[in-house]
């Protein structure tokens, strides 16, 4: 629950004498590392629907003579298949009909990286593009771009620092699959919120992770473990808007690596038990000629501001396929969780979907809707789609809530099901405006395959309540 603080330099990272972040490395260095013998394996990475890295190992001399200044090839199913990667109809992108064709897979020389909890490998990003050339429209960093793109026509820029939350469980996955994810020990069984003393396991862990992390160019801005038993949170500093939620994507992949290692199963879940939450928050300024646009010389709410508050509360509700994709997703809403149910924003206040917090320079924008398992692309995008149709429309906000969110009427409620929140993100002319109907059609046919997997599956909570009383 922490707050990252926006400044006008972009990251608190190292540097090389490049400038760029220790750890991030341009190609003639990455060229320079492979001779050396330092780097021998390339991941070039696309993320796929759920915010997931996939992509393929390729041997570092094979990369750099024929894929680092082209493209490689990938199913393009990476982008239309389901949380267990089931091929499956109904996509316009790919199918069987179409004989699940590839897409181009071109590197982003921008995000050439080492990374340290895999010894001599480095990773790349990468951009999805058809075999013409043009991007492709539906992959999460390109819908990121699109919204971007549309925020600079309008003379502004975003910084975004991501606040995520995961609880580490004893012992691996393997173990947690063998046991069908019963009976799972966290790591530590107090309330650590803001303790700066663990048990020897979890600070080897935090320790390592916060190394390693460093060594891949994405100095933190805090660790600290929450209320939950075993969760931790992780907040960055301040950063361009893409470059910020690629670098979620290689925390997600690190935890998950050293997590192992240390004998530990992470899990970013948006409600892995009952009443527990893991949160994905945004903390988003908006910035006009190098200077922030979210606070007036005076320190007040600049008139953009309003306008930002005005669409979150106002459409953010109709884009929640995008930042809240499964149905675990909406168990996370509910009262005391410090998770939103209605649509409100209020100064410093944990019980509002957006939170004005900081100051002066750092004045800005927490949106707390996103959960961990959330897409940090499709979040931002939809975040950044909002607060520009408000701008576009001139909108102004309702008053700030000064209480207890939980108890008001005021505002829109979250969607309590993802059922519901389909038909709104389907419904919604502000969604098609903004992503275009063949991306509101991807997403949303995504969320009905995740809607069946569950229709005919019986839970444990089922056969609780009606096992003897049917």
């Amino acid at each position: 629950m922490t707050g990252t603080t926006p400044t006008r330099a972009t990251t608190s990272s190292k540097r090389t004498a490049s400038g760029r972040p220790t750890g991030q490395l341009a190609l003639d260095e990455l060229r320079q590392h492979v001779q050396s013998g330092q780097v021998d394996t390339v991941l070039l990475a696309l993320p796929d629907a759920q915010g997931r890295l996939k992509g393929k190992r390729y041997g570092a001399h094979h990369f750099l003579d024929r894929i680092a200044t082209g493209q490689a090839d990938m199913c393009a199913y990476i982008l239309a298949t389901d949380v267990d990667m089931t091929p499956a109809d109904g996509f316009a992108l790919t199918s069987w009909e179409s004989g699940y064709q590839d897409l181009h897979a071109v590197p982003d020389l921008a995000t050439i990286r080492l990374l340290p909890w895999m010894p001599h490998t480095a990773l790349v990003h990468a951009d999805a593009q058809h075999h013409d050339g043009q991007p492709l429209r539906l992959a999460p960093r390109h819908i990121l771009r699109h919204q971007l793109a549309r925020l600079a026509e309008r003379g502004l820029t975003a910084k975004a620092g991501l606040e995520t939350e995961f609880i580490l469980y004893q012992g691996n996955y393997d173990q947690a699959a063998e046991d069908d994810y019963q009976h799972l020990r966290p790591v530590t069984t107090d309330n650590l919120d803001y303790a700066l003393d663990h048990n020897p396991q979890l600070d080897r862990f935090l320790h390592r992770l916060q190394t390693a992390l460093a060594g891949a160019g994405l100095s933190v801005e805090a660790i600290k473990t929450e209320s939950a038993p075993g969760q931790v949170e992780i907040t960055f500093p301040y950063a361009d808007a893409l470059a910020a939620c690629d670098g979620h994507t290689v925390l997600k992949h690190a935890v998950r690596a050293i997590a192992q290692r240390s004998g530990m199963a992470p899990t970013f879940m948006a409600a892995p038990e009952t009443r527990l939450a893991n949160g994905l928050h945004l903390h988003l300024s908006l910035w006009c000629d190098n200077r922030p646009a979210l606070v007036t010389d005076a320190g007040e709410l600049s008139r953009l501001a309003q306008q930002a508050l005005a669409g979150l509360v106002e459409s953010l509700a109709d884009f929640a396929p995008l930042y809240a994709p499964t149905v675990n997703s909406y168990k996370r809403f509910t009262t005391a969780s410090f998770a939103p149910t209605r649509m409100t924003w209020g100064y410093d206040n944990r019980t509002c979907a957006v939170r004005v917090v900081g100051r002066g320079d750092g004045l800005h924008l927490e949106i707390r809707l996103p959960g961990a398992d959330a897409n940090p692309y499709l979040a931002v995008a939809a975040s950044l789609a909002a607060i520009m149709d408000a701008i576009d429309r001139k909108l102004q906000p309702p008053p700030p809530c000064t209480g207890n969110a939980y108890r008001t009427e005021q505002g829109r409620a979250v969607p309590l099901t993802l059922q519901d929140a389909l038909r709104s993100f389907l419904d919604s002319p502000t969604a098609q405006k903004a992503f275009g109907g063949d991306v509101v059609e991807h997403y949303a046919h995504l969320g009905e395959l995740e809607l069946a997997a569950h229709r005919q599956a019986v839970t444990d909570v089922e056969r609780r309540r009606r096992f003897t009383r049917a």
